[in-house]
């Protein structure tokens, strides 16, 4: 049966957790006395630790938590989105990285104003500030959710308490504070994850062997169907899905441009930026491994599910009912650093993108110590606002409201990858037609969204806001993102072509770039 309650040595551990990242954003604050220290670390930062910070950015408590119930509840296929981007990043990297720290001084969408105009900066910067509230919010919710589930704690203290802790050591201790935090949370949580894998493969009566086996034969380890159906989820899916997340991710994200900023130099950056990406992959595969593990245990005749425990609930249930006091005080240590390592760097990046595209934009003679103290203010306002965006998911129900939020970001912020994509690996597109594209783009995201997602309209079944009947969306929803981000590139692109060009940036473009390497 599981614990009613946790063991006091579980509260230690966890305990000890909270106070060593707390101390730690303590340690970094008298370093703290400018825009570089706070946002950048002095550029000075170790290769290897902020190579450890991109995994820990990467990796929150969603996929703490999503991946075992999809490896319990299915097989491998989401893995595959994980598996194109180090294959998207080799390629790119080398040009991608050593261009933002020649161009830009700290926000990645100064890039896109000194590409096509303030407006594509504005769109790519609300795009990044919209995603991530969003994101905060919802892991703030699920996190909370799920340790109120497995210690009977109730939800808005958990919100509230793990919130305030997360503020606290953001605000004081800078990036500086956010990497090295994420150096330890990494490694709890990759810790704690072999812990569990080593108990499920070593604590099941069957023994190693025969689980993986009955894995295998019934499809668990598969990342099928290999069709090349896009109105399903598939293979194909997936790997498209992955390569624009991937561009995405490392071309357009502040999260991980900040990244590349706090190095010595180019290649450190690019050797961090290598090291997070390549090491997320077998700790994404080692989570979903974590569900396999969980489905052929609970195969076992003695070693049944209670009623209504499964698919994300397994994992916490497994870890309550069959670790012992202490090793599940770490584990819940690992989901909560999960959560924080993610949570931390939007908190820095999005007072950085406050501060660089907004207040210096607008405010030019503002004093490095006002724009300091203006980003702190960011920290603590934004953090406040995803707790109160968490304690809204939790009084309203969390699957109506995050559907809806999720809805409006996708059809405002769609396409970033289309406008990374123009402006490095085009010449000709100017920032006229790219703002026809962007309208291209909201216009049809609406259209996918509005015709193919089903929402609660007060009738006796679901609805679609919009019908068109077959001319409704009927591709699967992952295809949608891939979709806004051709249709930006192509419309832009082609409309580029009716204006009058704009002042010669081809020196921002990969062939400038090469070209200057040649030199």
């Amino acid at each position: 049966m599981p614990q009613e309650s946790l063991h006091w040595i579980d509260y230690a551990v966890v305990g000890c957790y909270l106070a060593v990242i707390v101390a730690l954003g303590v340690y970094f604050s008298r370093r703290q006395t400018s825009t570089n220290e706070y946002f950048a670390g002095g550029r000075s930062v170790p290769t290897w630790a902020i190579g450890l910070s991109v995994l820990a950015t990467l990796i929150s408590s969603v996929t703490f938590l999503a991946y075992p119930g999809e490896g319990f509840s299915g097989n491998w296929i989401r893995l595959v989105q994980g598996l194109a981007v180090p294959v998207v990043l080799v390629g790119i990297v080398w040009f991608i990285v050593p261009m933002y720290r020649h161009f830009i001084g700290l926000s990645a969408y100064e890039y896109f104003e000194k590409r096509f105009g303030y407006f594509a900066r504005l769109y790519s910067s609300l795009a990044f500030i919209m995603a991530h509230f969003t994101k905060m919010g919802s892991v703030f919710y699920l996190l909370a959710l799920a340790l109120a589930s497995m210690t009977g704690m109730n939800t808005y203290h958990l919100i509230i308490a793990l919130g305030l802790v997360t503020i606290v050591y953001t605000l004081v201790g800078g990036i500086e504070a956010v990497i090295w935090s994420d150096v330890i949370q990494g490694c709890i949580l990759v810790g704690g994850g072999l812990i569990c894998t080593l108990v499920l493969l070593f604590g099941a009566q069957a023994g190693p062997a025969a689980l993986l086996q009955r894995a295998w034969e019934n499809g668990k380890m598969s990342v099928g169907p290999y069709d090349w159906s896009f109105t399903r989820l598939t293979f194909w899916v997936m790997a498209i899905n992955g390569v624009f997340y991937a561009i995405q991710k490392y071309g357009t994200d502040q999260t991980i441009v900040q990244r590349f900023l706090v190095a010595k130099s180019d290649k450190s950056a690019i050797r961090a930026a290598l090291m997070g990406t390549l090491l997320c992959v077998p700790v994404w595969t080692l989570f979903i491994f974590i569900g396999t593990l969980l489905w052929a245990y609970y195969q076992q005749p003695a070693m049944q599910l209670p009623a209504g425990v499964t698919g994300d609930k397994v994992f916490p249930y497994f870890i309550m009912s069959q670790l012992p006091p202490g090793v599940t005080g770490l584990i819940l240590a690992a989901l909560i650093s999960a959560a924080m390592s993610s949570l931390d760097s939007d908190l820095n990046c999005l007072a950085a993108v406050g501060v660089e595209d907004y207040y210096r934009r607008f405010k030019p003679d503002a004093t490095d110590r006002q724009c300091l103290t203006l980003g702190k203010i960011i920290v603590v306002v934004c953090g406040l606002f995803a707790i109160g965006i968490a304690c809204l998911y939790v009084h309203f129900g969390g699957e109506a409201v995050l559907g809806t939020i999720f809805a409006l970001y996708a059809i405002f912020s769609g396409g970033i990858a289309g406008i990374f994509a123009l402006a490095f690996f085009t010449v000709r597109t100017n920032r006229k037609g790219l703002t026809v594209g962007i309208v291209a783009c909201i216009l049809f995201t609406a259209y996918a969204l509005l015709t193919s997602t089903k929402f609660d309209l007060g009738g006796p079944e679901k609805q679609r806001i919009l019908d068109l009947g077959r001319l409704n969306f009927s591709q699967h929803k992952y295809m949608l993102g891939v979709y806004s981000h051709l249709v930006l590139f192509a419309v832009g692109y082609v409309a580029s072509f009716f204006f009058r060009a704009d002042k010669d940036t081809r020196q921002m473009t990969l062939y400038g770039w090469l070209a200057r390497r040649h030199v």
